[in-house]
C-alpha cells in the first residue's frame, strides 16, 4: 500500500498514476511493497525532523525512514515542498520533475541503492531517469 499525506497546502493531483509508477518501480527492482507512506511538508516540518531524528541542523528536501525486511519494502518519505520547487528552479527543470525523481530516490534507497559516494551518486542518477523515462510512458 503506498500511501500520500499532506502536512502542507499541496496535493498530489494523479495518486493512481504515481502508485503504479512506484509499484512498478519496485517489482523492477526485485521487491514487493508492503507499505510506503509519503507525507509532503514544508521547510520547516523537514529541518525538525533532520534535528530529531538525525542530527543534521540543515534543510534538505527529502529523508526516508527505511524499515524494509529482505525483499518487502516498508517505509516513510519526507519530502518538503519548498524545497523540491527550489531545487526545480536551480536545475531548470518542472517541478513535477523534480517531485517524481525525489520520490523514486527514497524508494531506491529502500531498494539498496547509495549516494553518498561520486559512483553511487552517478548508479542513483542513472536509475532515477531510468524510472522518470518509465513514468512518462504510463
Amino acid at each position: 500500500m503506498i500511501s500520500y499525506n499532506y502536512e502542507t497546502e499541496f496535493s498530489i493531483q494523479n495518486e493512481s498514476t504515481i502508485t503504479s509508477w512506484i509499484k512498478e518501480l519496485i517489482r523492477s527492482e526485485g521487491y514487493k511493497l508492503e507499505e510506503i507512506n509519503y507525507v509532503f511538508c514544508d521547510d520547516e516540518y523537514l529541518h525538525n525532523l533532520n534535528v530529531e531524528f538525525l542530527n543534521h541542523d540543515t534543510l534538505t528536501d527529502i529523508i526516508s525512514f527505511d524499515y524494509t525486511v529482505g525483499k518487502l519494502i516498508q517505509g516513510d518519505v519526507f519530502i518538503s515542498i519548498e524545497r523540491v520547487k527550489e531545487n526545480a528552479l536551480d536545475f531548470k527543470v518542472p517541478f513535477e520533475e523534480e517531485l517524481h525523481r525525489v520520490m523514486a530516490h527514497g524508494v531506491l534507497h529502500y531498494c539498496g541503492y547509495k549516494d553518498k559516494t561520486e559512483d553511487d551518486e552517478k548508479q542513483m542518477r542513472a536509475k532515477e531517469n531510468h524510472y522518470l523515462e518509465l513514468l512518462n510512458s504510463i
